[in-house]
């Protein structure tokens, strides 16, 4: 059953970062949620990697740093053209599992390795993945994996619909690679904002994800 079926807020599967984790990334959502108030809610999950080595000054035992995926044992770094990156089959249906089980969803958000993640079921989901019954997704400084055994993801343009949000003064994700990862979308949505490597939820932003959103609840078109 669909929001569109029933009026009642969209329901967004969030995609945390690399080195977050689903309490680290709800605490640094605060105004996206305030802003998605009523129109969206967000339910962020826990990737299933601890990294390696704790999180520096915000480290805490019960609730490690985590990924998606690595580019190499225990690390990653998004530009990197890894040989035999390891992890991502077990995120997919970590996804895939959260999507049954505390679903309906209606879209993704992803943020930085999250958002690269969303961004690879979406295009599962655009060939007909029946484990990802998802309509949008919003991908956060998004990229695309260097991987060469990643690229199949990237063969063909992926037909769901995206809000890219890009930060021209992101030093983790730098805003071009972000851009690229949109242009392997069908008609997507650029969204940039001049601050850096966060979710921003500033009053522009706030105008462009409902006006995004607003596409795929009741009575709005679609």
């Amino acid at each position: 059953a669909s929001a569109m079926a029933e009026g009642r807020p969209l329901r967004l599967l969030g995609l945390h970062g690399y080195r977050q984790s689903e309490r680290r990334f709800r605490q640094r959502t605060g105004a996206l949620r305030q802003a998605l108030r009523g129109r969206a809610e967000l339910v962020a999950l826990n990737a299933p990697h601890p990294v390696p080595g704790g999180g520096g000054e915000d480290d805490d035992g019960d609730d490690p740093p985590r990924g998606w995926w690595f580019s190499a044992p225990g690390t990653f770094e998004a530009g990197e053209v890894a040989a035999a990156p390891a992890g991502l089959e077990e995120s997919l249906s970590a996804v895939a599992a959260a999507l049954a089980e505390q679903g309906p969803f209606d879209g993704l958000l992803g943020f930085s390795q999250g958002a690269a993640l969303a961004a690879m079921v979406c295009a599962l989901r655009a060939r007909g993945d029946p484990r990802f019954p998802v309509a949008f997704a919003v991908l956060v400084a998004g990229f695309a994996s260097r991987a060469p055994s990643h690229s199949h993801f990237y063969r063909e343009p992926i037909a769901l619909p995206t809000l890219h949000v890009v930060g021209d003064a992101d030093a983790v994700i730098a805003a071009p690679l972000s851009r690229e990862l949109a242009q392997h979308f069908v008609e997507p949505v650029v969204l940039t904002h001049p601050g850096g490597h966060f979710v921003p939820a500033a009053a522009p932003q706030k105008k462009a994800y409902l006006e995004f959103l607003d596409r795929f609840r009741p009575g709005q078109g679609q």
